[in-house]
């Protein structure tokens, strides 16, 4: 199918991201939201429409950028409308809910495509590669730490709407975890909330989760969600019988910034220092999915069993002992 228009559903900060992304791959991308759509395709381009029912007429696809909790209703609706989707991710709160978003779209014969970005960035893309050419022969550890500003929005520091920061924030390295070290059938997790007692949420908030792959290897994750002002960074380090590679956002910063700054990166979303932007990268191999039926490097199968181990960590965060995730063959 073609896919020269895009409905854009949501308008929020990763919405602008793909926004901008869509525009630069030439697409025609039309916006609604219930709020901030002509904000924000004044600051980028693009169309606002005045209804979803609107955009579901126009567009060839949708792109779902909205809170977690309206994923489920919106990537069927967009099915129902005969609509190919990309859904930002987590794509929902509870493995059946993404069971039914994937039947739902199986059934109308429309793909779903989860944004999980981390798989495009050039650092971790790299990495993949080294692991799947055998590089570093058999993996036995993988650490990944991932550290930023806490999300603004109230709605991320309430478990029942975004799942916390396992589900949102970590659930890119239990992502890539998986897609290194295959099925995960055991996750330890804990988590520290800090000083609760000023204005707003509780921070910092960091958690840490102990993966047991099916192949014997074993995946730590950790995840900090600080206050304003602390700078993106992220860190892996990956072990196998034949040798280790590792890499450290910080060594590669062109400018780093601790402190109130708005430059890029001191926030939620990391800069790259190099190679094309990653989300523009992600982007653009869904819409060669949507457009030539090309296989995309991430599939509504991974989006699951990402969410699957997110749900298994959080279980093991309220009951203290290790959870065994949901899996599919």
């Amino acid at each position: 199918m073609g896919a020269d228009t895009v409905g854009l559903v949501g308008a929020g900060g990763i919405a602008g991201v793909h926004l901008a992304a869509w525009l630069r791959l030439g697409v025609d991308v039309a916006v609604f939201s219930l709020g901030g759509a002509p904000e924000l395709v004044a600051g980028h381009g693009g169309r606002v429409v005045s209804s979803v029912e609107e955009l579901w007429a126009v567009s060839d696809a949708v792109d779902v950028c909205t809170p977690t909790p309206s994923h489920r209703e919106l990537v069927l609706a967009a099915a129902a409308h005969g609509k190919y989707v990309v859904c930002e991710k987590p794509l929902a709160l509870t493995v059946d809910d993404v069971t039914a978003m994937i039947d739902g779209c199986a059934a109308a014969g429309v793909a779903l495509y989860p944004g999980h970005v981390v798989r495009y960035f050039p650092a971790y893309a790299a990495m993949h590669e080294a692991v799947a050419a055998g590089t570093l022969g058999a993996l036995a550890v993988q650490r990944f730490q991932r550290v930023g500003t806490a999300p603004a929005m109230p709605w991320f520091h309430d478990d029942r709407l975004s799942g916390g920061i396992a589900m949102d924030q970590m659930i890119h390295d239990l992502d890539f975890a998986r897609w290194n070290a295959g099925e995960v059938v055991k996750v330890y997790a804990t988590r520290a909330v800090g000083d609760a007692s000023g204005p707003g949420p509780a921070l910092p908030v960091t958690a840490q989760a102990v993966l047991t792959h099916a192949s014997g290897a074993i995946s730590y994750v950790n995840g900090v969600w600080g206050r304003v002002g602390v700078s993106f960074q992220t860190r892996f380090e990956v072990v196998g019988d034949q040798g280790l590679l590792q890499h450290d956002s910080d060594d590669h910063q062109p400018l780093l910034v601790h402190g109130p700054s708005p430059v890029a990166g001191s926030g939620y979303r990391p800069t790259v220092p190099y190679g094309e932007d990653p989300y523009l990268s992600e982007l653009r191999d869904f819409y060669r999915a949507f457009r030539e039926g090309v296989r995309p490097r991430v599939s509504a199968h991974d989006g699951r069993a990402a969410v699957a181990i997110a749900v298994a960590a959080n279980e093991s965060i309220r009951s203290g002992r290790a959870v065994e995730p949901e899996v599919w063959p």
